[in-house]
């Protein structure tokens, strides 16, 4: 309750002091275009759904250390961990759970095929130049897994001419890390290779509420990553790509109290290769062949491993029209699963089909998409989504959308020993969204409503084997603020939550029924400093609600200092109260913890 009003307060004093801020402002905001809400480059006041970007300099700028930690600092999103860097964690997009968001990177599908969800530890951030995250069902773009929103990773990529850049970061917990590349072409050939290590000591992933494996020695974590892309023009019609991210590395965690630290051995692949091609002047055609892999050893007392692997082939049709883009499509993929676990069955396939049209006149804009999925274990699922938007004035718009969803079982909740039910039926969503946003000048203000309903939600029983519920709903309040002067940026939002298994009412683990995240930058001569804030109220952390996590809240300050024209210093003071908290009961969260960065970049 103290958090609601603590929330409701600062958000108000935020924009009483932006309005004024921003009065000033006479300059045109810029249209800023994002893929991933209608897979075409889209303006996104012109999108009839819910959409974040986050810049590369919001990347640096940022407290995070981990994909999940820049994620779960932006409206809609909340994160849960398991300990430190490298860490298993969970994303949760609107309440939904973090086996409902579909991670994508470079266009393609990336994620475990036995957990059902992507390992966002394993996701080098200093490889990936912006994010877009779709919040709300999207599969009727992208197929199941869509059902709480996609997270969309772009990495570095070619630019013309010659652009190296390179970093070093030492910091708390022993971290060291470096990572160095370089991008370049000219209207023929494009290129760019980068390549990042770090490691670090670490803390205790665990303390003693998580029982019988507290283990309070330090649990540690090392990776060694590499992205290479390549482009070649044919002519002014036809393009080739190509490009792959490896990640490989090592994380300690804690299993038994007496004995030394288990070991978790991963190595994580993404590649694609494609063609564009420009057929006429209306109509672009890419087709693209793709394939990620999770693979993960554990080694304790024994070896035991699991790998899965995604295979597609996407062909994707842009054709301009007097209604807008229109869209059409075909998908084939196949999911695979290797372990040392006996999965009665080992890999399924999907095809695909899936059509949409989006467009803008006036003060209107529409999407409708739909797509059907023909699983060999579960047949045909048909999803749709539609969405209009309208703009009132240059300073008020607002969108309404529907849209339906679906997940299938993930092998784990079908065949894992012990745990897996074969009888699992997919689930199936149904979303209202409904927003409204006043701009000025270059800042904006949002209020978003959702209401998702989520039939045959899987869950466990007391035995903890996997059974269909009757239906889990998500239903909230997103106010977002957001907004840059010359010299200021600010970001600002509420959430207000209420994710529940409806069967008993009871609130679904993990998810705080409000959040408050903000953050202030300024630009100051050579100098950009900033602090941001993330306070969460309690939660549960269990599906009986039985075991509380308290609510928390940690503030972080940065700095940066530009040397000289190309080199600047950064520093980054993490949870500057040194506040003990938990998104996961028995596990812990870093400290008070410093980092400093020197940076090059052209």
């Amino acid at each position: 309750m103290l958090l609601r009003h603590y929330t409701r307060w600062s958000v108000l004093g935020l924009v009483g002091w932006v309005c004024v801020s921003a009065t000033a402002q006479e300059n045109p905001q810029l249209k800023t275009m994002v893929v991933t809400a209608t897979r075409d480059a889209t303006a996104l006041e012109e999108l009839t759904s819910d959409n974040t970007l986050i810049s590369r300099e919001d990347i640096e700028a940022s407290g995070g250390r981990t994909l999940t930690e820049v994620l779960s600092r932006q409206a809609g999103i909340m994160m849960s961990s398991n300990g430190g860097l490298g860490k298993s964690s969970n994303m949760y997009i609107r309440g939904t759970d973090s086996r409902h968001v579909l991670l994508l990177i470079d266009g393609v599908r990336y994620g475990s095929a036995t957990t059902g969800q992507p390992n966002w530890d394993t996701i080098p951030l200093e490889m990936v130049d912006h994010i877009e995250v779709l919040k709300g069902p999207a599969s009727a773009l992208y197929g199941s897994d869509a059902v709480g929103g996609v997270v969309h990773i772009f990495t570095r990529k070619a630019e013309k001419g010659f652009t190296p850049y390179g970093s070093v970061t030492v910091g708390s917990y022993g971290h060291s890390e470096w990572a160095a590349g370089l991008r370049g072409g000219d209207e023929t050939w494009s290129y760019a290779l980068g390549a990042q290590t770090q490691t670090e000591t670490g803390f205790s992933a665990t303390n003693r509420r998580v029982g019988s494996s507290y283990n309070p020695d330090d649990d540690g974590f090392d990776q060694n990553s590499l992205n290479a892309s390549l482009g070649y023009r044919l002519s002014r019609h036809v393009q080739l790509k190509a490009s792959v991210l490896q990640s490989r590395g090592s994380t300690e965690y804690d299993n038994r109290a007496t004995s030394d630290d288990d070991r978790i051995d991963f190595d994580t692949r993404v590649q694609q290769i494609g063609v564009d091609v420009q057929v006429t002047e209306r109509w672009k055609t890419e087709v693209q062949l793709a394939s990620s892999s999770d693979k993960s050893t554990t080694i304790n007392s024994s070896t035991t491993y699991f790998n899965t692997a995604k295979e597609q082939l996407q062909w994707l049709n842009h054709v301009q029209t007097a209604w807008g883009v229109a869209e059409a499509g075909a998908e084939t993929s196949r999911e695979m699963v290797d372990s040392t676990t006996n999965y009665a069955v080992t890999d399924r396939t999907i095809a695909s089909a899936f059509v949409g049209l989006h467009g803008s006149a006036q003060a209107h804009s529409w999407q409708v998409n739909a797509r059907q999925d023909r699983n060999s274990q579960f047949g045909t699922a048909n999803t749709q989504v539609a969405g209009y938007g309208y703009r009132f004035n240059s300073e008020w718009r607002s969108h309404v959308s529907y849209g339906t969803s679906f997940k299938a079982p993930t092998f784990n909740q079908l065949y894992f020993p012990g745990f897996g039910n074969a009888a699992l039926v997919p689930e199936k969503g149904t979303n209202q969204e409904a927003a409204l946003t006043y701009d000025w000048g270059r800042s904006s203000l949002t209020w978003t409503y959702y209401y998702n309903r989520i039939s045959d939600y899987i869950g466990s029983n007391a035995s903890f084997v996997s059974i269909n519920t009757p239906a889990a709903r998500m239903e909230g309040n997103t106010v977002a603020l957001d907004g840059e002067s010359d010299d200021w940026a600010w970001h600002a939002a509420v959430d207000f939550v209420d994710a529940r298994n409806e069967q008993n009412g009871l609130y679904l683990a993990r998810r705080p029924t409000s959040q408050l995240t903000a953050n202030v930058s300024r630009k100051l001569g050579l100098w950009r400093m900033g602090a941001s804030v993330l306070a969460a109220n309690e939660s549960y952390d269990d599906a009986a609600n039985t075991k509380t996590l308290g609510g928390y809240g940690v503030v972080d300050l940065f700095a940066s200092y530009r040397v000289r024209k190309d080199w600047s210093l950064e520093g980054r003071l993490n949870n500057v109260g040194d506040k003990f908290y938990q998104t996961a009961l028995g596990y812990n969260q870093p400290g008070r913890s410093l980092y400093l960065t020197l940076r090059y970049l052209p």
